[in-house]
């Protein structure tokens, strides 16, 4: 990433730790409605919900990193473009819009490694809040992308 450039960002926790995505990945925020589960649908898939002409697969961001995952006024449903695919990502809550340089944006950790790492696009600190910037195409991995694409052409 090169210097100079804004880069607008949408902050959401999940749990204890603030993250963003790039605001260009988010097409619509929504209140957290219980998906319709699939019987034998893969263990990371809540399951789908309506949205525009269609279903949506839907992914707890929550339970993707073992974290408790209760539900309450503040929990939402971020519809995301990931990996070509329009997906439903429930998250704690959503904070804010931020606007940061590019330049401030830094990679990751070298302790950071294996899944998580891909699906890290690096780290900013914006009021002295550090937030870890997702990439989210790389939310799954290959094989969990095909299993994505069969149950979606079950629907």
């Amino acid at each position: 990433m090169s210097g100079g450039e804004d880069l607008q960002l949408v902050v959401f926790r999940v749990g204890d730790q603030d993250f963003a995505l790039e605001i260009s990945q988010v097409e619509r925020i929504l209140r957290y409605e219980a998906p319709v589960g699939l019987p034998n649908s893969p263990d990371f898939l809540e399951g789908f919900m309506a949205h525009a002409d269609g279903m949506v697969p839907v992914v707890d961001l929550r339970r993707r990193m073992a974290l408790d995952a209760t539900v309450d006024d503040d929990t939402r449903t971020m519809i995301v473009e990931a990996a070509e695919q329009r997906i439903g990502v429930v998250v704690d809550r959503v904070l804010e819009v931020i606007r940061v340089d590019v330049a401030a944006i830094v990679a990751p950790p070298p302790l950071v490694r294996g899944l998580a790492a891909a699906y890290i696009a690096g780290m900013v600190t914006y009021d002295d809040t550090a937030i870890v910037i997702l990439n989210a195409g790389k939310f799954f991995t290959t094989s969990e992308q095909v299993l994505l694409a069969e149950v979606g052409a079950d629907e």
